[in-house]
């Protein structure tokens, strides 16, 4: 008779699967990826397939080859990587940084970890980053590409957190912003991931009707923002952009709705998911009021990452059968 093998209880199933959640989030991010391809053209059409192609290769090649041992990319998780990492960098880069930015993703960022559920950063903020610091005028070279309509707000050169980090206020007032003028929110402008927080935000209440992320990483950034800038604001308006401005610009939407909420690299407990977001709003405030880089977004995601395990280990979920 065949042996009865009998793992540890609690016995939990779901439907839901690795494979399930990526194809979630993928369709979450269509929408403003669309977008971005209609106003960016094949420029970005074309980084778009080579990142997500490439991060789907590369991990079909290091799985089989090099780790000797059934291929990934069934889970999506590798096409997840490349959809990001695409929407954080610059119609206009040249595809081979595109490829350089896929293999610290891929080989450096998550195999190198053992995998997806084992890495320590986000593989696409930490493919990011890498390339910010070895390619940065490549990196913040926002001229707008021909796209396949034609949209009169697409904007060259530095975008609305740049012309900030370069003149301040009178900078970005050049622009048509003031506190109370709300143009900018459908702006079009930066990479992929910042053309348009309305679709982001679409995207992110689908991943929360479907119960793939929860609210508080979010939230508890979005709180913090408002908080930190809304003080600034109100003692030096001339000096200090506002909550509004700070919510929607940049990457703070794609980076706190899609990829702070990583669940590899995210606090498992409600109250760890809360510290982590706070940290990350108080980082990308000081980096985008007192820093030398425009945004900090993905620098706020990465130092946190680092300081999960220690959130995790003082802010823990209770064990079965535990009070």
């Amino acid at each position: 008779m065949d042996k009865l093998l009998v793992s540890p209880n609690p016995h939990i199933h779901a439907d839901v699967s690795t494979r399930s959640l990526m194809r979630d989030v993928l369709i979450a991010l269509a929408p403003a990826q669309i977008l971005a391809i209609l106003v960016y053209g094949w420029a970005e059409l074309l980084v778009t397939l080579v990142s997500v192609l490439s991060c789907v290769l590369l991990e079909w090649a290091v799985t089989r080859w090099m780790l000797k041992r059934p291929s990934t990319i069934g889970d999506l998780s590798a096409a997840v990587t490349g959809l990001l990492l695409a929407m954080n960098l610059p119609s206009s880069i040249s595809l081979w940084i595109v490829f350089i930015g896929a293999v610290i993703a891929i080989c450096v960022a998550k195999l190198t970890f053992g995998g997806i559920g084992q890495n320590v950063f986000n593989p696409a903020i930490t493919a990011r980053v890498f390339l910010l610091i070895s390619f940065p005028q490549q990196m913040t070279n926002w001229t707008a590409t021909r796209g396949f309509i034609n949209c009169p707000d697409a904007i060259s050169g530095a975008t609305l957190l740049g012309k900030y980090s370069e003149g301040g206020m009178a900078e970005i007032s050049s622009l048509g912003y003031a506190p109370d003028n709300l143009r900018f929110f459908f702006d079009i402008g930066g990479s992929a991931g910042e053309i348009s927080a309305v679709l982001l935000l679409i995207g992110f209440a689908y991943l929360l009707v479907r119960r793939v992320v929860k609210i508080w990483i979010p939230l508890s950034i979005f709180v913090t923002v408002i908080i930190f800038s809304g003080t600034f604001w109100l003692i030096d308006s001339s000096t200090f952009t506002g909550p509004a401005f700070n919510l929607l610009t940049g990457g703070m939407i794609l980076g706190s709705c899609f990829m702070a909420t990583d669940y590899v690299t995210s606090p498992m407990s409600k109250w760890g998911c809360i510290i982590y977001g706070v940290g990350i709003g108080l980082i990308v405030m000081l980096i985008r009021y007192f820093g030398s880089y425009p945004e900090g977004m993905s620098f706020a995601i990465l130092l946190m990452n680092m300081a999960v395990p220690l959130i995790n280990r003082k802010f823990h979920n209770k064990k079965y059968g535990r009070a």
